[in-house]
């Protein structure tokens, strides 16, 4: 009561003053940005906001995973449930209207705005406790905001640049080219690299690393083609000397304590058992699970289930493909369920029958029965293991460096202990239809090991742009849909023509 009785009071002595101070009165339950960004804990707080755009249903939480897996070649649908937006996607019929594309378009930008905030209000903060630490947050807004436009550059090509935050409409900017869009998102990557840490605290844990950003910088140059400078970054990540792969090539997807942040973890997003919130933008909320088991998994809706091309390229015995998927007769939840009741309708071929088969990475299924619906899983997303950067080091080595080194980095991932299969250079790898004695070979070799080793894990779309843009790519498109001129890119949103007076029609990506 007090409170309402005193902003009564606020509002009556507003009323009953007449002077032209009013003009200038602000709203005191709402803080400004000159009032807020003034301390180092307010940066630290925005800093956090950032983590929470990409954490929330537009990127990560959801929409992230959808639109990378839509538009590659492992994902299937998994029956006629699946949601229009999502199916055009999947199928090539999606237009500058699709809303699946929209709210990632958006979820990006919001990180690339509150990226802008802390960079901006953080360098006008002077004598603060801790230097060191602001200087941290603002590399970690720049590598978020750089992992933001690499995706953008990546999936839309050329976007707008904002190197400091729009306040009116009026602030747009005009479209840049996707060369330029990947020069912004690498300056940061870089600036980012030199900044952040190797490793943090367990308090820290789930912070932009300094391997996340030479991860960044690699992957940067590589959709750049710029191979020898991907090398030089990429080598900088194994250099640190803090990742490995793991013995348990599953573990990879479980949310113990054990294989969270595990050693093999380069960037991740954390995620808790607290329940899903739908929230675009992970504002104030408690809800801090993702949706992803529930999305595609067995026991859930079963939305995208493995393409049949995926499963086919699975090589005799290689214990990856039942640790990515869940078949008819397996047992779940710690042994204790039998799996009979799969959940859609589709099927996919699999030596020579159709057969529900379900995707099993990041599923709660793997220790309890999730009983048809469960949106409380807080399995942390590994957006970019180590696996990832060996196998882009053998494709850089390939091209500017060593054959036998190349050959050497794909075999690690082999030699996994839970994997353990044969190694390229071998006999079997030549019978199994993998010689390596050329270059086109080895990259034959490179491209099928990531896309077994890294199925379903939102990389195959990009590598299928780089290799494209950069002609890389030889016989039929992987995209069976795929049409020159049109589907190289996605169309930029409605939303954006809506809003930026600075596009036309002309700004619009070719065939749209």
């Amino acid at each position: 009561m007090k409170k309402v009785l005193l902003l009564t009071i606020a509002a009556v002595s507003i009323v009953t003053s007449c002077n032209e101070d009013l003009l200038d009165t602000k709203d005191p339950n709402h803080v400004t940005n000159d009032v807020f960004y003034t301390t180092l804990d307010q940066i630290g707080t925005s800093t956090n906001s950032i983590y929470a755009v990409l954490q929330g249903n537009r990127l990560v939480g959801r929409e992230y995973f959808f639109i990378h897996d839509l538009r590659g070649d492992e994902m299937k649908a998994g029956g006629g449930q699946l949601e229009v937006p999502r199916a055009q996607l999947l199928n090539g019929s999606h237009t500058y209207t699709n809303a699946v594309m929209t709210d990632v378009y958006k979820g990006l930008f919001t990180m690339v705005h509150r990226a802008n905030i802390v960079i901006e209000n953080g360098a006008a903060l002077t004598e603060v406790a801790d230097q060191s630490l602001l200087d941290r947050y603002i590399a970690e807004a720049r590598f978020l905001r750089g992992f933001a436009y690499y995706t953008l550059g990546a999936l839309w090509g050329g976007v707008p640049l904002y190197d400091k935050s729009a306040e009116a409409l009026t602030d747009s900017k005009p479209r840049a080219t996707q060369a330029e869009t990947f020069d912004f998102a690498l300056a940061d990557a870089t600036a980012a690299s030199v900044v952040l840490p190797a490793t943090y605290d367990d308090s820290d844990l789930g912070r932009a690393t300094k391997g996340a950003a030479l991860t960044l910088v690699g992957k940067l140059n590589l959709c750049k083609g710029d191979y020898a400078a991907a090398k030089t970054a990429l080598e900088g990540v194994k250099n640190l000397g803090v990742y490995s792969l793991v013995a348990d090539y599953f573990s990879n997807f479980t949310e113990e304590a054990t294989d969270e942040y595990n050693s093999e973890s380069v960037f991740e997003v954390g995620f808790l058992d607290t329940g899903y919130g739908w929230d675009a933008s992970g504002n104030g909320s408690s809800a801090d699970s993702w949706v992803r088991s529930q999305e595609y998994s067995a026991v859930g809706w079963a939305n995208l289930i493995p393409s049949d091309k995926l499963i086919a390229e699975f090589e005799d015995s290689d214990p990856r493909l039942t640790d990515s998927f869940w078949f008819p007769g397996d047992t779940y939840a710690n042994g204790t369920a039998t799996l009979t009741n799969v959940a859609g309708d589709g099927t996919t071929l699999y030596e020579g029958n159709q057969v529900k088969i379900r995707w099993k990475k990041y599923s709660i299924m793997y220790k309890t029965d999730p009983g048809g619906f469960n949106v409380n899983v807080g399995i942390n997303y590994r957006l970019w293991r180590y696996a990832d950067v060996l196998m882009l080091l053998a494709e850089c080595e390939n091209e500017v460096g060593s054959a036998a080194n190349a050959i050497n980095y794909l075999n690690e991932i082999r030699n996994r202990a839970s994997v353990s299969m044969p190694n390229y250079g071998t006999a079997a790898m030549d019978a199994a239809g993998f010689p390596v004695s050329s270059k086109d070979q080895i990259f034959k070799a490179i491209q099928h090991e990531r896309f077994i080793e890294l199925a379903g894990e939102e990389i195959r779309n990009i590598d299928i742009l780089r290799w494209r843009a950069n002609g890389k790519l030889t016989g039929p498109d992987p995209i069976s849909y795929f049409q020159a001129g049109k589907y190289e890119l996605l169309p930029i949103p409605q939303d954006e023509f809506n809003t930026n007076a600075k596009f036309t029609p002309a700004s619009q990506n070719p065939g749209y």
